[in-house]
């Protein structure tokens, strides 16, 4: 029996797979299936006053659709603000059209004068997840940290269906999900 990859060499894996679904799709294509993902967060976002959401970076799943609808419905938007790897990632009010800044690693983020929000729905990327809910992102651990932070707010994985693996292996700070959307669909556990 093979041993199951190093958690690097899983991300490198990951992200490859994802760099190639994305590559691949037809013109308009990604956004006609972030379109569908959008359908089915907001089918599962329940009375949620406030969603985080994120910027997409490269072959991740983006957002854009998602918090266009979440704005429509008068759902207040929030969008992560990083300072360094050691800070806790905060959540901040931001309205579709609201200027961003450059952040940690690039990440495209509100001003860090922004109104802080406990979003009621977290929406979380990630470059793997299986059916148990168990969820890899990039390594550094915000997302894990935040969610144990505020543990009454609904955690939403959010990729491509082709991230799903048969399982993915926990630390004993990975917080699982409570539901993972993809452009396929939505996959639930027992406390969603």
């Amino acid at each position: 029996m093979a041993a199951e990859p190093s958690k690097p060499a899983l991300r490198a894996e990951l992200r490859a797979v994802r760099d190639a679904f994305v590559l691949d799709l037809a013109p308009g294509e990604r956004a006609r299936l972030e379109a569908l993902a959008a359908d089915h967060l907001m089918r599962v976002a329940g009375g949620a006053r406030s969603i985080a959401f994120y910027v997409a970076m490269g072959s991740e799943m983006g957002c854009a659709a998602a918090i266009a609808a979440t704005a429509a419905r008068g759902i207040a938007v929030a969008l992560p603000h990083v300072e360094s790897r050691s800070a806790p990632m905060r959540f901040l009010r931001w309205t579709p059209g609201d200027p961003l800044e450059t952040g940690w690693r690039g990440l495209s983020q509100p001003a860090a004068e922004s109104a802080g929000i406990d979003p009621d729905l977290i929406v979380a990327p990630l470059l793997g997840f299986d059916s148990a809910l168990n969820r890899i992102g990039q390594g550094a651990g915000f997302y894990d940290r935040a969610f144990a932070a505020l543990p009454r707010a609904r955690r939403i994985g959010w990729g491509w269906s082709i991230q799903q693996r048969p399982a993915i292996g926990c630390d004993p700070w990975d917080v699982p999900l409570d539901a993972v959307v993809t452009e396929a669909g939505v996959i639930e556990g027992n406390s969603a």
